[in-house]
This record gives C-alpha cells, structure tokens and sequence, in this order.
C-alpha cells in the first residue's frame, strides 16, 4: 500500500492506495471536479488514514473517521477512483462548513458570487455562458461548493470548470466539453441565489422573490445538500456497473443538522425565481438586477 495526499474539493485527505494501481484515469478526470484531482507526497504527521482503497467485491464502510472503499481491480484503476474518492472526501468537506452542490455559479463583476440553481436542463449552462459575454466570471458548472465564511457568511468556492454545450447542429450528438473561460481562482461571498427555468414555451420573463420559502423549496435545498454526502452520484462498481453499489455510510447527525442551518443561512438570502424563453433573456434580467 502507499501513502498519499489527496487535494480535491478544496479539501484535502490522507490517501492509501495499493501498490502500483494506475492513477493516470483519474488524474484525467480532474476537470470534471470542483478544485481538482491532485496526489501529493504524503506528510509524516497524521498516521490515521482518511481513506483507504482495497480491490475486490465493491463495498464501503466506515471504520471510525476512515472511509474503506473496496473496488473491483478495474474500477479501481479506471477514473471512477478520481470520483469514488471525491465522494468520500464529502464529510471532510462538511466537517469544514462546506457542502458539494449541483448549482452553477458566477462571480458578478461587483466580486460577489451568484448561484444557479434547478433542474437538469433547466437552462443554467446556457445563462452562465450568456452571462460570461457580459463580464461575469464562472465559478463552476453542474458542480459547486457552497458553504460559509468562519464568520458564518455565505461563500462559494469555484466548482467544476468544464461544461458540457450541446452543438445544436447535432442535437443527438454526445455535448463536447469546453473549459469555461474566464474562471474564478478563489472563493468569492455568497449574494443571492436564483432557481432558474430557461424553456421556449414560457413567453413572459419573469423574476420573482421566493422568500420567504416554501416547505417545497426547503426539501428541495435538502436534497441539494445532501447529495454528495449520501453517495448516490457515485457508483462503486463503475459506470457499467449494476447495481452501482450500497449507499455510502458518511452523514452524521451533526452534519445533518449543520445542512438545516444552512437551509436557514439561503433562506436569508436574496432569493428568486427566474423564468425565461432562453439564456439571452435570462442573462439581461440577471444583468439588469445585478446582486443588489
């Protein structure tokens, strides 16, 4: 076995590996994850693992603060290790007040940050890209980090920097991903977040407040949360692999109720929802609007 630390997710993490597995498929999936993917020489101080890899029949579990991951010997070898390990990494994350979400985020040009929430294919790529053109900065696609300030202030640190962009030349053609351009380098404050629906079909645009929040929009910010912390996203087995594995043993009671506040901190925010017929429009209310 050998000894490495792990930086990924603006975290890092003791990482034992066994001997001469071939990490090149999951440095190449470093793009594809907030803050990277990055091995470094292990430091002598911390004897206690954070994670620990082992091949064979796939299961996790927890043995104190150590995450076993036991992978077959060709995931284990493939990039699912890249996002395997990510996901085990989560209760560090929100241990330190930081949580994986599935969000899009910006840096407005006044240096606050703006966060895109809602649906696959609800339209936060598009308006993230039509807000670059207009001066905004990306600070992740699909994959962000939200969490607090040790102030307690709202924070987001940059997530994912590719994105998928469909050719609409070729609808049914797998999207191509395109690093995202300019791109933040730090953490920026937290000033408002938007639940975006981008659609032909709605022809009226609209911004309107969502506070106080409903009981609807409160589950779903709970589901946001904790998603990476249950494990779901990531298969254990590989991506052809099924079932993909058992749900991962990382939440506490502690973290759970440290997501609750956060509930409470978003919901303080400023907060809206924002219907257009495409990014164009959206992008101009956003503009419009700033983060005042």
């Amino acid at each position: 076995m050998t000894t490495h630390r792990l930086i990924t997710g603006h975290v890092s993490a003791l990482l034992v590996l066994p001997e001469k597995l071939d990490i090149a498929p999951a440095q190449a999936a470093a793009r594809s994850l907030p803050g990277g993917w990055t091995l470094k020489a292990a430091p002598d101080t911390k004897t206690t693992a954070d994670i620990e890899i082992t091949t064979g029949a796939a299961t996790v579990t927890i043995e104190q603060d150590t995450v076993h991951l036991r992978l077959p010997a060709a995931v284990a070898a493939s990039d699912t290790l890249a996002y395997a390990t990510y996901t085990a990494t989560e209760r560090i994350r929100q241990q330190q007040h930081k949580a994986t979400v599935h969000a899009t985020a910006l840096i407005a040009p006044d240096g606050q940050a703006v966060l895109l929430i809602g649906t696959k294919g609800a339209g936060k790529t598009s308006t993230a890209i039509a807000l670059a053109a207009r001066g905004w900065t990306h600070a992740g696609d699909d994959l962000v980090v939200l969490g607090e300030w040790g102030d307690g202030g709202l924070a987001v640190w940059p997530g994912k920097p590719t994105a998928a962009i469909r050719d609409p030349t070729r609808p049914l053609a797998p999207k191509p991903r395109h690093l995202l351009e300019p791109f933040a380098t730090g953490p920026a404050s937290l000033a408002r977040v938007v639940r975006v629906a981008v659609h032909p079909t709605l022809a009226q645009a609209s911004m309107t407040p969502a506070v106080p929040l409903s009981v609807n929009e409160r589950l779903r910010l709970h589901e946001m949360l904790a998603r990476y912390i249950s494990g779901l996203p990531t298969p254990v087995t590989g991506v052809s692999g099924v079932p993909y594995g058992p749900v991962w043993p990382l939440d506490t009671p502690g973290l759970a109720r440290w997501r609750s506040h956060l509930i409470t901190a978003l919901a303080g925010c400023r907060f809206d929802y924002l219907h257009a017929p495409d990014s164009e429009t959206a992008a101009d209310l956003l503009t419009e609007k700033g983060t005042a």
